[in-house]
């Protein structure tokens, strides 16, 4: 991307400014394949900010007598800054530009995790009741409020909003995700030396940590909405009712994380670090130095699917399907998910996504449909090496 010089932004107009980064914003969408969505007032400001940011500005290069050093220095300065807005640039791109697709780029820079990503785990009141069979977080794209009710087969989960938050949704769940691996990974340690200590009930990341962690920019916007989404975490709350012979039994409240605090900001006031503390059921599941932790794998390329429901099939066929196939109606599915849309909309939704899968597929599974008895039938099926090659 070839951009104006430091200089030659300066000389524009605050309009010019605002015109000019529109444009280069539309020319990298449009080189990505993205729909261009005009950027905000607050995330011109900070892109302005930044174009005017001086490189390399400790070396003082107008006093520099080595007229080829000084030259070759400016060029190497240009390059790093063109490199570092177009992270910036992208991390100040609305959401909404790729919300037609199914999986986003990843983020410049972004070095694949290696590490492996555990999902939600067995809910503790039984075994064999999963959250990863149902949506724990809602799959609107504007606030939920009110509750969402599950109604299976041996349980009955409801997931319960804040008064002022709403509903956790579906990518502030990814930090739920963060938090369950950092615990994971501490256990694995404490199994290798015993000797040592169990892992502390506070997690304390930061947000450059979780942003990283989830493949996400660095952005401002994506500062200020982990904030937001920290506030919608803690106020979620899953509510568990097992029944044994349609009698109640045991019920149980807990919220997706517990109480949290921010540590320190930067001199921007952006969020530098925060403090979690892990909830007792997360805690329970994970460090149990008895027995093996029930938490499954996901493929780090989860945190790319843009859409909800995508995200939400991904992982039922995890858990599901596991290394072989699944089979779910289409209205089991639409009840599993708590979507907000009815029954007809929904199905259409599926058929979207199976029809751009073909595609963009998601990771790791195959999707299909096919005619049931009682209606259409969504198929997860692993994909197998050769398949996927």
């Amino acid at each position: 991307m070839t951009l104006l010089t430091q200089g030659e932004f300066s000389e524009l107009s605050l309009h010019e400014k605002n015109s000019y980064l529109q444009d280069v914003a539309r020319q990298y969408l449009e080189e990505r394949g993205d729909q261009f969505t005009p950027l905000n007032k607050d995330a011109l400001s900070r892109l302005r900010r930044y174009y005017i940011r001086r490189s390399l500005a400790d070396l003082q290069l107008e006093k520099m007598q080595d007229l080829e050093m000084r030259n070759a220095l400016e060029r190497l300065s240009g390059a790093i800054r063109v490199g570092h807005f177009e992270k910036v640039l992208e991390s100040e791109i609305p959401p909404s530009a790729s919300e037609n697709r199914m999986m986003r780029p990843p983020p410049i820079d972004d070095e694949q995790m290696m590490f492996f990503v555990p999902d939600i785990y067995d809910a503790p009141l039984k075994d064999d009741v999963n959250l990863m069979d149902v949506a724990p977080f809602t799959l609107s794209k504007t606030k939920r409020e009110g509750l969402i009710r599950y109604e299976l087969k041996d349980c009955v989960i409801t997931i319960e909003e804040g008064a002022e938050t709403g509903i956790a949704n579906a990518h502030d769940y990814d930090i739920f995700l963060n938090m369950v691996t950092y615990l994971a990974e501490e256990m694995r340690k404490f199994r290798k030396t015993p000797q040592g200590s169990l892992p502390p009930r506070v997690y304390r990341p930061t947000a450059a940590q979780i942003l990283k962690f989830c493949r996400r920019g660095d952005g401002g916007r994506q500062y200020l909405e982990l904030e937001k989404a920290l506030d919608r975490l803690q106020a979620t709350r899953v509510k568990i009712t097992n029944l044994d012979g349609h009698k109640r039994r045991a019920t149980e409240s807990f919220p997706l994380i517990g109480r949290y605090k921010v540590i320190s900001r930067t001199t921007q006031n952006k969020i530098d670090q925060v403090e979690l503390d892990i909830p007792d059921w997360v805690y329970e599941g994970v460090v149990n130095p008895e027995k093996k932790a029930t938490i499954l794998t996901l493929n780090p390329d989860y945190f790319l699917i843009t859409k909800p429901t995508a995200r939400f099939i991904y992982r039922l066929a995890r858990k599901a399907a596991g290394q072989g196939e699944a089979f779910y109606a289409l209205k089991d599915l639409h009840h599993r998910s708590g979507s907000p849309l009815p029954p007809g909309k929904f199905e259409k939704s599926i058929e979207a996504i199976v029809k751009q899968s073909k595609n963009e597929p998601l990771p790791d599974y195959d999707l299909s449909l096919k005619d049931g008895r009682n209606g259409r039938i969504l198929v997860m099926s692993k994909r197998t090496e050769l398949a996927a090659g």
